[in-house]
């Protein structure tokens, strides 16, 4: 049995299935991890939530941006944009059940045995695990709830309050523990939120840095996966922490990590998000010392 963790997938499926083939990957026995965003900017974004909706039983997620996105544009809260891949989703007959699949799953997931958490952006440097994982089930509750989802989707969308406060409540509340694990790149050490940057590690912002990089972030010592930045193009000098977006969609590639080994394969992918045919992947080990 193996786990395996995915860096963000966005509807390419031909990608993903070149890693899978690489390790033989077998959904009877062994586990896929994905870091979120599954859907959307890539060209067979129904196609990959039918596959993992397949094997859902072998899959742990955590859903990322534009997976809410697609839960938002499948109630009519949210239009679709004109980059959007999702419409084949909202229109297929299997549709509805794709998406009551998809807001089961959690924003944030930790596996205690070997003490590794799972999440799309990041979890914020002020928040411990302990608080991370309680905050993280206030959403995926919303998001399993009739009464709640609607209005939660409705209001998550904004980029203020740009930080986290105990008192917040309501949907406000909501955004901001969204914001954190689903769009966060760069924060200040109090965990104040600058969500338009894109690129890389030397462009934040005077007062603000990766999430990751802060000296007294509360998680320190938790072996943390995560994707969402791509500009990071896999390189992450945080001991533990492990970034997998490497920018499939965007003629990338997709990166796959072993969760125990730490090895990694790469699928090079073309500007459409398709695997670059005759393609081997390029075999990279992670240090045994990052890997711990």
């Amino acid at each position: 049995m193996a786990t395996y963790a995915v860096g963000d997938v966005q509807g390419c499926l031909d990608a993903l299935q070149c890693l899978l083939k690489q390790v033989a990957f077998d959904p009877l026995k062994d586990q896929l991890w994905l870091v979120g965003d599954l859907v959307n900017r890539g060209p067979q974004s129904l196609e990959t939530l039918r596959y993992l909706y397949s094997i859902r039983e072998s899959v742990v997620c955590v859903l990322g941006n534009h997976d809410l996105h697609l839960l938002a544009a499948g109630r009519n809260i949210e239009r679709l944009k004109k980059a959007d891949t999702l419409r084949e989703i909202l229109e297929a007959p299997d549709g509805q059940e794709l998406l009551e699949w998809l807001r089961q799953q959690k924003l944030l997931h930790y596996d205690e045995q070997r003490d590794i958490a799972l999440v799309h952006a990041g979890i914020p440097p002020q928040w411990s695990l302990r608080k991370a994982l309680k905050y993280a089930a206030e959403v995926e509750e919303a998001l399993r709830d009739d009464n709640l989802i609607e209005p939660f989707l409705d209001g998550m969308y904004g980029n203020e309050p740009a930080k986290w406060d105990s008192d917040l409540k309501g949907v406000t509340r909501l955004r901001v523990i969204t914001n954190y694990f689903t769009r966060m790149r760069f924060c200040t050490s109090e965990g104040k939120l600058e969500l338009k940057g894109k690129e890389g590690v030397d462009t934040a912002p005077p007062g603000y840095a990766p999430w990751f990089s802060h000296i007294e972030r509360k998680t320190r010592g938790l072996k943390i996966i995560f994707g969402h930045w791509a500009a990071l193009e896999g390189r992450c000098d945080e001991p533990g922490i492990f970034a997998l977006d490497t920018g499939c969609v965007w003629g990338g590639a997709m990166t796959l990590l072993n969760v125990d080994t730490g090895a990694r394969l790469l699928c090079e992918c073309d500007e459409q998000g398709h695997a670059k045919p005759h393609h081997h992947p390029l075999p990279e080990h992670i240090t045994a010392a990052a890997a711990r």
